[in-house]
């Protein structure tokens, strides 16, 4: 959970810009395809022999007490010391880590990247092909849609840590006060924020962060639209404004312009006190959240409950995911075999992973977790004894699977805040927003050297 606020923070975009646009170019002189755009050798390494040697590896990563986890992989390795290294939230790690490629020296062997930061590092070979270091092997270990997120055709350039399945976390009090069931629907949802507002002028359903732009790319990924498609290293289709996007627009545009639901910038001040004070009956957010909540608003312990985010038809079970981390190989490292067996446990490994969730709140990307009967039967007083852990773990089976990330995506949630954002606080139409926002980051791409196609 503490990994993953970072997709509403502010973005570093000067120095990704630069360096991606000269590497865009480059990989276009030699013609290299996704599935190759990682660097690292295609022959199987024998792993055996490889971890038997003396090796000390530096891992870069945000997320507290992580050394434990460390400890768990050296004491099954001896002969491989691990150097933790917390090199800030992802905005002060990322340019840290261009940078240090950029000179050749001082990058990290393993490092922590965000999910959709995956793409931005592998377009610009910085990431080593973890399958010939066994990482094909251990697929089957994940959600399906968590794997799809790391991995390029035959190619692996991070495993899975965690991730963000999204949900609705919402005031049981507010809502048997004024007498609204939990909305199954979008539209339920909708009659649900006009009904709270009328009759509480001061409360909302729930507040549309102009802000964040992870979020409201969570909520079109569960209404199908899939914004971006790369078939290359160098190709990009834009699709932002799909026909799913255009739905989902329309939708919070008629909700935010009656003002049945605020706009309220979120992860500051203002939004804090909405959690506490009962300005919003419910979160949409990811399966993060509870942890997150539970230390945000502890005066509101027991009043909250869990459940899956309405749908666009009645009977559906789909949703999207905000959030999630990765841990991902330097090309640069000197001890490939070990980095790659380092990333690889910390993931998968059984003891590690109810680590990474007991201890650091961090929701499973594995399947042996997700299935754990003790993790699926802790029952959260904050939430009235419900067992969270439970609801979240059957919302991340109905992940669609089949969403990609852009190579450019710094700035495309830097630029959603510009566009959709913008038109959120000014109560404007977000359809119109959206156009705007694809026309935006196309302009960006070329600008990277990147061939856009798209609507």
């Amino acid at each position: 959970m503490k990994s993953l606020t970072t997709g509403r923070r502010s973005r570093l975009l000067t120095t990704a810009a630069g360096g991606l646009a000269l590497l865009v170019l480059t990989a276009c002189s030699g013609g290299t395809s996704g599935a190759d755009a990682g660097s690292g050798s295609t022959k199987t390494v024998d792993m055996a022999a490889e971890l038997k040697k003396p090796a000390t590896i530096e891992f870069w990563s945000w997320v507290d007490g992580i050394q434990d986890e460390a400890k768990l992989f050296e004491k099954k390795y001896p002969n491989i010391k691990v150097k933790v290294v917390n090199a800030g939230q992802p905005a002060a790690e990322y340019p840290k880590l261009r940078t240090a490629l950029k000179a050749g020296s001082g990058a990290p062997d393993v490092v922590q990247l965000e999910a959709h930061e995956v793409p931005s590092f592998t377009i610009t070979k910085s990431l080593l092909d973890l399958a010939p270091y066994g990482a094909d092997k251990i697929k089957s270990k994940f959600q399906s849609w968590a794997w799809g997120q790391v991995s390029q055709g035959s190619s692996v350039y991070a495993i899975p840590q965690d991730t963000g399945p999204m949900g609705m976390l919402y005031r049981k009090d507010i809502f048997d006060k004024y007498h609204i069931q939990v909305p199954t629907t979008w539209a339920e949802f909708a009659t649900a924020a006009e009904k709270l507002h009328k009759a509480d002028p001061k409360a909302y359903l729930t507040n549309a962060s102009p802000s964040n732009g992870a979020v409201y790319t969570g909520l079109l990924w569960q209404a199908g639209s899939r914004p971006f498609k790369s078939s290359s290293a160098t190709s990009l289709d834009v699709n932002i404004a799909d026909a799913p996007a255009k739905k989902v627009s329309d939708y919070w545009s008629g909700l935010v312009k009656s003002g049945a639901v605020s706009t309220d910038p979120d992860f500051t001040d203002q939004w804090y006190r909405g959690l506490a004070d009962g300005k919003y009956a419910t979160w949409l957010t990811a399966a993060w959240g509870p942890m997150f909540l539970q230390g945000t608003a502890k005066g509101t312990s027991g009043k909250w409950r869990v459940a899956p985010l309405p749908q666009w038809s009645a009977g559906e079970s789909a949703s999207g995911n905000t959030g999630g981390s990765t841990s991902a190989v330097v090309r640069t490292s000197k001890y490939p075999a070990a980095a790659a067996a380092f990333a690889q446990f910390l993931n998968s490994d059984p003891a590690s992973t109810k680590m990474l969730n007991s201890k650091q709140s961090l929701f499973p990307a594995t399947t042996a977790l997700l299935d754990d009967k003790t993790f699926l039967d802790a029952s959260l007083p904050f939430f009235g004894g419900q067992k969270v852990n439970q609801v979240f773990s059957d919302i991340s089976k109905t992940v669609k699977t089949d969403f990609t990330w852009s190579p450019v995506q710094d700035y495309v949630f830097s630029d959603f805040n510009d566009t959709v954002g913008k038109a959120m606080t000014r109560k404007q139409d977000l359809t119109t927003a959206l156009t705007q926002w694809q026309d935006s980051v196309t302009a960006y791409a070329k600008k990277q050297g990147f061939t856009v196609g798209g609507s």
